[in-house]
C-alpha cells in the first residue's frame, strides 16, 4: 500500500487527514499539468481547486467527493473548517479559511484572511478540551507561528513560543542543521497524552519531530519519520482511524519524477515502547 498513491485520476498534494464520524477523510492540494517554468517562488505548483476524498476502511476504495472549493469562489460550533494559502492581490500569500456544514463540504471562503498571517501550509489542530490551534510557515524556510482560538472566537498569535528545541536543553535547533531545522509543513498530533510537532526540513526532504506537554509547546526534537522520496517536497499529516495510526505524504512517483506533479500515499507507523515513532520504510 505504501508504493502506491491513494488517487490516480488527478495529482494529489500535502495530505492533511483526518477522522470525522468514523470515516477518514484526506484534504490534499490538486496539482495540474502546467506550461509554467520552475521558479523559486513556486509558480510551478498551479493549483485553482481543492477535493476531499474519503476512506470506510483502510484498504478499501477512495471516494472522490469532487472539487468542494474553487479559486473563483474566493461560526465556531458545528461547522467544519478548510484553512488554505492563497496569494492577494498583491502576490503576498496569506491563510484562508473556507467553512462548511459537512466533512465532505461544500465549502463557502470568507470574505478576508486571517489577519497577519503570512505564510502557507496551515495544520489545524483541535484538543481534548475543544481548545483550537493553527500551526503554518514556510516559504523557504519561513517562521514557525502557532494561532490559538481565543474566547471571542478570534486567532491570537502568540510571539513567545519557540521552534523545536535541542534534546539537550540548549535552545533552539539552529536554522542552518538542515536535517533538522524546521522548513514548512508544520503538523500537530496528540498520542498517550504528548503532542508530537511534526515538519518538513526542505532542502534534505526528510520529515521529522519533536515532542511536548503542551500544544503550545516546548518541543524537544526526538527523529525522523521519513527519509527522502521521489521529488523534491514533502508534506505529510499524521491520524488515527480504526486503532491505527497513518502517515499520509506524498511523492512523484505517479508523474515519473515532474516535482509539480505529485501523489498522495499512506501508510501505517507504530511507536515503540518510549513513545518514539518508528521510521517509516
Amino acid at each position: 500500500m505504501a508504493n502506491e498513491p491513494l488517487v490516480k485520476h488527478i495529482y494529489t498534494a500535502d495530505p492533511s487527514a483526518h477522522v470525522f464520524n468514523n470515516k477518514l477523510y484526506i484534504y490534499p492540494s490538486h496539482d495540474r499539468e502546467t506550461d509554467i517554468q520552475f521558479n523559486d517562488n513556486g509558480d510551478q505548483y498551479d493549483m485553482n481547486d481543492y477535493h476531499v476524498f474519503s476512506l470506510e476502511t483502510v484498504g478499501g476504495p477512495v471516494t472522490d467527493h469532487g472539487v468542494v472549493l474553487k479559486d473563483t469562489d474566493i461560526p465556531w460550533n458545528g461547522k467544519y473548517y478548510l484553512y488554505f494559502p492563497a496569494r492577494d492581490r498583491e502576490g503576498i500569500f496569506r491563510i484562508g479559511v473556507a467553512v462548511g456544514d459537512k466533512p465532505e463540504g461544500p465549502f463557502a471562503p470568507q470574505p478576508n484572511p486571517i489577519r497577519g498571517s503570512y505564510s502557507i501550509d496551515p495544520a489545524a489542530f483541535v484538543d481534548d478540551d475543544g481548545q483550537a490551534y493553527l500551526y503554518f510557515g514556510g516559504i523557504w524556510g519561513g517562521q514557525l507561528q502557532c494561532w490559538s482560538k481565543s474566547e471571542k472566537g478570534e486567532w491570537e498569535f502568540d510571539a513567545s513560543k519557540t521552534g523545536p528545541q535541542e534534546p539537550s536543553g540548549e535552545g533552539p535547533l539552529a536554522a542552518d542543521d538542515h536535517e533538522r531545522r524546521f522548513f514548512e509543513a508544520a503538523w500537530m498530533h496528540k498520542y498517550n497524552g504528548k503532542y508530537y510537532f511534526s515538519w518538513s526540513t526542505g532542502d534534505t526532504h526528510y520529515l521529522v519531530y519533536a515532542t511536548g506537554d503542551s500544544p503550545l509547546g516546548p518541543f524537544t526534537y526526538r527523529g525522523r519519520i521519513l527519509e527522502p522520496v521521489l521529488g523534491w517536497t514533502t508534506h505529510h499529516s499524521i491520524a488515527e482511524f480504526q486503532g491505527k495510526w497513518y502517515l499520509f505524504y506524498h511523492d512523484c512517483s505517479l508523474s515519473g519524477g515532474v516535482d509539480h506533479l505529485r501523489s498522495v500515499k499512506m501508510q501505517e507507523i507504530v511507536y515503540d515502547a518510549d513513545g518514539n515513532i518508528k521510521l517509516a520504510e
